[in-house]
């Protein structure tokens, strides 16, 4: 079940939170709860993916792209993502989560979101997203017009751009065994 009150948490955590650049990182605190943990007594992957998935959504609060999202009536959609789990994170173990968008180009945009245990990188996650209206997909020059803000994408790091484009040669549909 999706976590709705950890959600809530973090959006009266932050709700007086100052807004962000589009590249500004949002840092968020959290902890594994029994309920997060698989049978090795860890959190699970996909409670990982969720968790991050709440600091994508504060960081659009900060960012201001909430507010557009919701006068535009547009959707924010994961296209993809790319995971290096690094570390385990134990039950009631404390870590922070950090979320910035790196950059973007004329069809998503690029986050990169990693969870730290101390100076230790537990997990980083590279995540490209979509913004939609109606099942399609809306052109990042658009949204940046509704936020105000200027369009032009930082240079992608070299491990972004590489990614796009071993990504672009990946079959899509992909062969059905």
């Amino acid at each position: 079940m999706y976590p709705f009150l950890r959600l809530a948490k973090e959006m009266w955590l932050h709700r007086d939170a100052p807004d962000l650049g589009l590249t500004e990182a949002h840092i968020s605190r959290h902890r594994c709860w029994p309920h997060d943990i698989d049978g090795f007594l860890e959190m699970n992957n996909g409670r990982i993916l969720t968790i991050l998935d709440l600091g994508r959504l504060v960081l659009a609060k900060r960012t201001g792209l909430l507010t557009t999202l919701r006068e535009k009536k547009w959707g924010l959609t994961m296209a993809g993502v790319s995971v290096r789990y690094r570390k385990r994170i134990p039950t009631f173990q404390t870590f922070t989560t950090v979320s910035r968008a790196v950059g973007w180009d004329h069809r998503f945009f690029y986050i990169d979101q990693q969870i730290w245990i101390g100076e230790d990188c537990a997990v980083q996650a590279l995540y490209r997203s979509a913004i939609v209206e109606k099942g399609k997909m809306v052109d990042p020059t658009r949204v940046f017009e509704a936020l105000g803000a200027g369009s032009e994408s930082p240079d992608l790091p070299d491990w972004v751009a590489n990614w796009i484009a071993a990504d672009a040669t990946r079959p899509w549909p992909p062969d059905r065994h």
